[in-house]
């Protein structure tokens, strides 16, 4: 083989190397979470086998339920239930909870006056606010989202407080100068500042939301996740219980890494990227 017909090959090689090399790039998260997930579930299955009880089951015997409960629609019907609660608490929460928080963070006097209120509000537990809800609307579904999104909202009213407070007042001149519509003041200067703190808000949000529908459904609805585990725990079944949780968690790592994850990146993406 000469010189040149080694120069001639030499690109090729190289684009070839380069793609294996940026697939496997890619490919490395994939397979580092599921190494990971394995290895858990090792561990887990170690230990069931070395401390035998019916209030450790291992992974298998969990497999079997969750597989037990999808064949019979049970486990979807009362995951749908349990996420209709979520999005509507959370459409609620982050509605509502921004509004009010960048109107503080906007106004001085506003948010001097209404801060003892945030305060109070962020410091009670949720079960009060639940059972006073169940107690005052009766064991309803406008109850029960409505409690979930009161526990949320002061949350929101903070973080947005502080995204409003940090915004930078020299885009709000530019945008009276060149007489922005309302609309375009919003989605081209309010919006892409909040950002982050919309998103930090939003990502929390669902991970509280989701615990606190849970409890929600424990005291006082007939259907849905916490139902179902407040059911197997009278029954003692280990493996329900567990069998309904990760299946819960699995629909909300979905939802994470398809639905959140890639709006974000959407949002973010005239952010100037590290090198």
């Amino acid at each position: 083989m000469t010189t040149r017909d080694t120069d001639d090959r030499a690109p090729g090689a190289t684009a070839d190397t380069s793609s294996r090399l940026g697939h496997a790039t890619a490919l490395m998260p994939a397979m580092t979470v599921t190494i990971s997930l394995l290895g858990l579930c090792l561990l887990w299955s170690l230990a069931a086998n070395a401390w035998r009880s019916r209030a450790f089951p291992g992974p298998g015997e969990v497999w079997q339920v969750l597989l037990r409960e999808a064949a019979s629609g049970d486990l979807f019907y009362h995951l749908g239930a349990t996420l209709g609660r979520v999005a509507a608490a959370y459409v609620v929460a982050m509605i509502v909870g921004s509004v009010i928080g960048i109107l503080l963070g906007s106004y001085r006097g506003a948010d001097r006056f209404f801060s003892p209120w945030v305060v109070l509000f962020l410091n009670i537990p949720a079960l009060v606010i639940i059972v006073l809800a169940y107690i005052w609307f009766g064991l309803t579904e406008v109850a029960a989202i409505g409690a979930v999104a009161v526990n949320k909202i002061p949350n929101v009213v903070v973080n947005m407080r502080e995204g409003a407070r940090a915004l930078d007042p020299s885009y709000a001149e530019m945008a009276a100068v060149y007489r922005f519509s309302p609309l375009d003041r919003v989605r081209h200067i309010l919006l892409p500042q909040l950002q982050p703190y919309l998103a930090a808000t939003s990502r929390s949000g669902i991970a509280l939301i989701w615990k606190i529908v849970l409890v929600v459904e424990l005291l006082g609805r007939s259907n849905g996740v916490g139902f179902q585990i407040h059911l197997y725990f009278q029954l003692f079944d280990v493996a329900a219980i567990l069998a309904y949780t990760l299946a819960f968690v699995a629909v909300m790592l979905v939802i994470e890494l398809l639905l959140v994850q890639p709006v974000e990146r959407h949002a973010t993406r005239w952010r100037r990227r590290p090198a």
